[in-house]
């Protein structure tokens, strides 16, 4: 299921993006809430930051999903992609709070997409690509327990469900965006000389990285780049 770049109106771009400025408003607050008790000294991040981001996200979306009974739910992880994102990068967490909702609001809001667009075949992909991302990071977690841990596990879930219900090759851009992402940061670390080979980077803010690119261009970068066969 490719998005269409270039499809929606600007009263729905304009119109995202000061949702996003609204509901970047309240992350600061959402990050704080669900912070380890034992950092709540540790000060609120950015509040113009997490606006202009989420901003920034929010249009993007709209752009390429246009008016559609998917842009809620993609809206929804968008935000939830910046939250988990922050605090992984503060506390090397990733909160079964936040993650879990995140599942279950997410195959909802997928839900009313199928039911909107008739595109139950969809749904089920989504479904098939939560435990098929899930089943493999865990297969990974169990293999190397010091590069993944069970909350890098349980949002690969997360991910596999927006990601499935746009394609199998969002699924695969996804999975394979994420490595090259950690492996990147990994090393700048290693070259800034800010940690050794044991450092303790988060996987999660790859993850979301990886999910974010390709729910917009996985299908088309699959379907051109990586797997020309793909339909």
């Amino acid at each position: 299921m490719e998005p269409l770049p270039g499809t929606a109106p600007l009263w729905l771009v304009l119109t995202a993006g000061l949702v996003g400025v609204l509901v970047g408003w309240f992350l600061p607050s959402t990050v704080m809430r669900y912070s380890p008790v034992a950092d709540e000294s540790m000060p609120a991040p950015s509040r113009p930051l997490l606006m202009t981001v989420t901003a920034a996200l929010f249009i993007l979306v709209a752009l390429f999903l246009g008016a559609s009974w998917q842009l809620p739910a993609y809206l929804f992880f968008a935000s939830v992609a910046v939250v988990l994102a922050v605090i992984d990068l503060r506390h090397h967490l990733l909160p079964n709070a936040v993650v879990l909702p995140a599942l279950s609001i997410g195959f909802v809001l997928l839900t009313l997409a199928a039911a909107g667009e008739n595109t139950w075949d969809a749904l089920l992909r989504a479904v098939l690509g939560a435990v098929v991302l899930f089943m493999l990071y865990l297969v990974l977690a169990i293999i190397s327990p010091a590069g993944l841990g069970m909350g890098d596990v349980k949002l690969a879930a997360v991910l596999g469900l927006f990601l499935g219900y746009q394609g199998w090759g969002a699924l695969f851009v996804g999975a394979l965006l994420a490595s090259v992402f950690g492996a990147l940061v990994g090393l700048v670390v290693l070259t800034t000389r800010r940690g050794g080979l044991r450092s303790d980077v988060p996987f999660g803010p790859s993850l979301l990285a990886g999910a974010l690119v390709a729910v917009l261009w996985g299908e088309m970068l699959a379907r051109e780049y990586l797997l020309p066969g793909l339909a």
